[in-house]
């Protein structure tokens, strides 16, 4: 059963996030409600931010950068990611544990 925050695409899965740019480092940092929080090492201005949350997530979803796209909030913390090619119980799955 997929987490909350993860719906289903036609591309693939939609996932609610929370990014703190500007953290001590770049990591996931877990499920805040129905939103996956993410602390990002870099400052939140000409998109370096969001850049390395595509980065990181494609990293951790074992999935080519090209597939994580921005889809939402390029200037708000609260962002939404498609994960293209995965379901969201894939998505769920790699992200077990992190």
């Amino acid at each position: 059963m997929p987490m909350a925050g993860l719906s289903a695409t036609a591309e693939g899965t939609a996932i609610q996030l929370k990014v703190v740019p500007g953290a001590s480092r770049t990591r996931l940092a877990g499920w805040l409600g129905d939103r996956l929080k993410v602390q990002i090492a870099q400052p939140p201005e000409a998109g370096k931010a969001n850049r390395a949350v595509c980065e990181l997530l494609a990293k951790q979803l074992g999935v080519a950068r090209a597939d994580v796209t921005l889809i939402a909030g390029a200037t708000q913390p609260l962002k939404t990611v498609v994960i293209a090619g995965l379901s969201p119980q894939q998505v769920a799955q790699r992200l077990k544990g992190k």
